[in-house]
């Protein structure tokens, strides 16, 4: 029976533990190709599936879970979702063949929907909108650690055991969690039923598609500049893949910084919208000067780690403006929101991937940059937005 009255410290950590999975599995396949193909009778590119099944069902079915978690409660919608993931990676790890995996992966991929915009709108609900920013940041960096530490723990899983080690543990880890959180989450919120055309208007209104547009923007140029910045590495300085993978994780060290740093700036600005202004702008300078200028490797390091503590404060502080905007729709907002990220990634991955094999980081420091400095230029005109009272609503 849960608690009537759970600690809200309780309840972030619970979250975060949650989202850490979320992360790991997410990026836990990239040392683990070559094994996985092994295992499978199969080449390290039709692996590759795997991950794109995941993403695509986590894109596609983002929306409609936001919607579900809107009207049945975030708890009824969380705790199914961690039993989906255990299930999941115990069905990959026992599949019979790699079709049969990828199937598992569009659950997979299903349940990660459900876990990560749900999670930070049980925050909405629960922490009061002052300390909004600093609850998403804490959580976020769940997230973060679970994408930092994910492909290691895998790879010596793998090495010490076996490529089904790294399931199984996660299926263990999501197990455990959903016994935690079925003592510490909040009972689900009884809501009345909202037809689709009200939160469809919830989502169009510019008080909440502003910030939905700009985090998209941003956050899909971030990721496809990350992706890249190995490679930029590389060919600027003739890094191993080994030194390669030490220097980009300073990006990671960055964004765990800004994670937890977000709340006491928030608190110190005032407002959510101030943090995320500030943010995006450094994340422009700082992207666009470590593609576009060759300066000493320690510079570029320099540069990766403010751009990660940049997005690592941007993140959370979008993510609260959502959600404070959102109202009783923030499980539909917040889902439609990585919805569109993802769909911004799809776009410019594969154009900065292309001009990156031609040693063209001009051309791709130009596209990136003026998609953070098109977010930047919306939020500055979305700083004193509220959302509109729609029919039926209360101010």
């Amino acid at each position: 029976m849960p608690n009537p009255t759970p600690s809200p410290s309780l309840i972030l950590a619970t979250l975060a533990l949650a989202v850490y999975f979320v992360g790991a599995v997410e990026f836990m396949l990239a040392p683990m190709l070559t094994p996985l193909a092994s295992a499978f009778a199969a080449k390290p590119a039709d692996i590759a599936w795997l991950v794109s099944a995941y993403a695509v069902s986590y894109a596609v079915l983002a929306p409609l879970i936001g919607l579900l978690s809107d009207r049945i409660g975030r708890r009824r919608l969380l705790l199914p979702a961690l039993a989906l993931f255990a299930a999941d990676a115990l069905a990959v790890a026992f599949a019979p063949s790699l079709s049969f995996a990828i199937v598992a992966r569009v659950l997979g991929g299903a349940a990660g929907a459900a876990l990560t915009p749900t999670a930070f709108a049980l925050i909405s609900e629960t922490v009061p909108e002052d300390r909004q920013a600093g609850a998403m940041g804490l959580v976020l960096f769940g997230l973060t650690l679970g994408i930092a530490t994910g492909p290691t723990v895998a790879g010596l899983l793998t090495d010490a055991y076996d490529w089904r080690a790294p399931f199984i543990a996660v299926a263990c880890g999501c197990i455990a969690v959903l016994i935690v959180g079925a003592r510490i989450l909040p009972p689900s919120i009884a809501r009345q039923s909202r037809p689709l055309k009200a939160s469809a208007a919830r989502l169009l209104d510019g008080a909440i598609l502003r910030p939905n547009l700009s985090k998209g923007l941003w956050l899909g140029a971030t990721i496809a500049g990350y992706l890249i910045s190995g490679e930029v590495l590389r060919s600027r300085y003739g890094l191993s893949t080994g030194v390669i993978g030490l220097s980009v994780a300073a990006f990671g060290f960055g964004l765990a910084a800004g994670n937890l740093a977000v709340g006491r700036l928030t608190a110190w600005a005032g407002r959510p919208e101030t943090v995320l202004v500030f943010a995006i702008g450094l994340i422009f300078f700082t992207q666009s000067a470590f593609l576009a200028t060759e300066s000493s490797r320690v510079s570029a390091i320099i540069l990766l780690a403010l751009w990660g503590f940049a997005s690592g404060l941007a993140a959370p502080a979008n993510t609260a403006v959502q959600a404070s905007r959102a109202g009783s729709d923030a499980g539909f907002v917040l889902a439609s929101s990585e919805s569109m990220n993802n769909g911004a990634l799809l776009v410019l991955a594969p154009v900065v991937a292309s001009w990156i094999g031609r040693a063209d980081t001009v051309n791709a420091a130009i596209l990136l940059g003026a998609c953070t400095f098109a977010a930047l230029g919306v939020n500055l005109l979305d700083r004193q937005s509220l959302p509109k009272i729609l029919p039926g609503e209360t101010a």
